[in-house]
């Protein structure tokens, strides 16, 4: 049998095989208050399964931290109420889900911040990437780089939506420190160009990081605290001029907390070749420093996962787009059924079309 469908643990969550939903961005909140409403119960309900587990899209977890007009928050207690009902549907199926923890830094628009006040990152410096507006998107405003005072305060809130991910119910939580999001923007040296405590070296681009893991793991337990890391994601124009010391030193550092998990995005590749210039950082280069379960994410299909289980370099394997057009998923690749194909023009923004209207397999 494959080992996709053997049972596992991730810190003190029980699995019975390690099919993950990966974090999706879906844009289906109610507004106004990006709230979790019906239809996001409906969605997260059909792609539970008994001894499964589902990671949330990312949820901001604060009002600066918002990048997308119709992401769901984790911050009113309206918000912790839609999410409760979430976290029920899933029960109900007999699985377990975590919740994705996000700030986009740089990543947003006046639009979307608080008084229209800039976005706030590591250095003022512009990311690549469109914002989400109602309008559609735009490109991202000129953040303000965060005052050395304001740190702490920004790490509080990270601590506030572990708690209130506490009072919805959830298994768990999962930082989100990857895909060039706030997190990223400090560990990567071209969109972190501070000087102080924060900057230069590689000790101290991960100190955020590290002070967000100590302050959520301080609400959870590290045994149900994960973490999600890109090292050879360039969304939002990032980059690094070492990742192959940048990200093994991130794995090290996470390893004395005893975590739930490692979250890795794999380098996209053509055969064995890496479509970067620089070196690769994958899971079976982080799993042994690390020193704990890995969950592998980028483009898996069941052969892929089936092999990089069996080579050991990863102990889960998170999909994105066959698990969002396939609520059946795991139960499709255990009989090597077919699987629905995916529409790309709703996976952002919308309603029912292309969210919680794939069909699960009939005979």
């Amino acid at each position: 049998m494959s080992k996709l469908f053997s049972p596992v643990r991730v810190g003190a969550i029980g699995l019975s095989h390690r099919v993950v939903l990966a974090p999706l961005t879906r844009m289906r909140a109610n507004l106004p208050g990006n709230v979790p409403g019906e239809l996001m119960a409906a969605y997260y309900g059909q792609r539970a399964s008994d001894g499964g587990l589902l990671i949330t899209e990312a949820i901001f977890i604060s009002a600066t931290g918002n990048g997308g007009y119709g992401s769901p928050g984790i911050v009113t207690d309206a918000q912790v109420a839609g999410w409760r009902k979430i976290v029920d549907a899933v029960h109900a199926k007999g699985a377990r889900i975590v919740l994705q923890l996000w700030h986009v830094g740089r990543q947003s628009h006046v639009e979307l911040q608080p008084d229209g006040r800039a976005p706030v990152a590591p250095s003022a410096i512009q990311a690549e990437v469109r914002a989400l507006l109602p309008s559609g998107p735009v490109t991202g405003s000129m953040p303000r780089a965060i005052e050395l005072w304001e740190i702490p305060g920004l790490v509080g809130e990270y601590r506030s939506a572990a708690e209130c991910a506490r009072k919805a119910g959830f298994d768990g939580v999962e930082i989100h420190g990857a895909n060039g999001y706030l997190i990223d923007q400090f560990l990567q040296d071209n969109s972190n160009q501070r000087t102080d405590a924060y900057g230069g070296s590689v000790e101290n681009r991960v100190r955020f990081l590290l002070e967000v893991v100590e302050a959520v793991t301080s609400v959870w337990g590290s045994d149900r605290v994960g973490v999600r890391i890109g090292p050879s994601n360039r969304f939002g124009g990032m980059a690094d001029s070492a990742p192959e010391v940048t990200f093994p030193y991130v794995a090290q550092a996470l390893s004395r907390f005893g975590l739930a998990y490692l979250h890795v995005i794999e380098p996209r590749v053509t055969g064995n070749v890496s479509d970067d210039d620089q070196p690769p950082v994958a899971a079976g280069l982080l799993r042994p420093l690390f020193g704990g379960p890995v969950i592998a994410a980028g483009g898996f299909d069941a052969t892929g996962a089936d092999a990089i289980l069996e080579k050991g370099d990863a102990d889960l394997v998170a999909f994105g787009r066959h698990f969002l057009a396939n609520p059946d998923l795991p139960e499709r690749l255990r009989l090597s059924l077919p699987l629905n194909a995916y529409d790309r023009t709703t996976f952002y923004y919308g309603g029912d079309k292309g969210y919680a209207d794939y069909p699960a397999y009939r005979a």
